[in-house]
């Protein structure tokens, strides 16, 4: 989702409603860059926090498992083949291709609950990090690549996608 130049039409609408959607569910666009700013200035990276949470004034992210450096930094490098490979998991024969399974079994359960503070602002959104599309192909779920990942650019020109008529 990154690469949203690259994307055809169909799959950039698809993604703004999407992207849309969790943004009104937590308070409009503006809350939700700034969320977006705040996870990309924190060190280390929020997603190993041990608390499990990532919280700043206008609201925050929960989820259910640990995750551990070592996963993390497996899983952005796997991320940097997947728009070139249409696909998270390596070729069966590469090396790490152990390895990206292993990350995509220990992620995939983990439930992201993302809640804005002021209820009266939406009522917030779930979401896991994968999509898995069948047991050979699996992607990044494009609202957890957008919230980590993703540059606030890149979310901003995502979320005021128009479609061409």
């Amino acid at each position: 989702m990154c690469d949203f130049n690259t994307l055809n039409d169909e799959e950039k609408q698809l993604h703004h409603l999407k992207l849309l959607e969790c943004a009104n569910s937590f308070g409009g666009k503006n809350f939700f860059l700034l969320l977006l700013e705040a996870i990309r200035e924190t060190k280390p990276h929020p997603l190993v926090s041990g608390q499990m949470s990532y919280n700043i004034e206008v609201g925050s992210i929960t989820w259910n498992k640990a995750i551990f450096n070592d996963k993390l930094q497996l899983l952005l490098k796997a991320r940097k083949n997947e728009s070139t490979q249409d696909n998270l998991l390596p070729k069966k024969d590469e090396k790490n291709y152990k390895k990206i399974l292993n990350v995509v079994r220990t992620l995939k359960p983990i439930v992201f609950q993302v809640k804005p503070a002021d209820p009266s602002d939406g009522s917030g959104f779930f979401f896991q990090a994968f999509d898995i599309i069948d047991e050979n192909k699996t992607k990044l779920n494009p609202i957890f690549d957008a919230l980590f990942f993703c540059s606030v650019d890149t979310v901003k020109k995502v979320l005021n996608y128009e479609a061409k008529k």
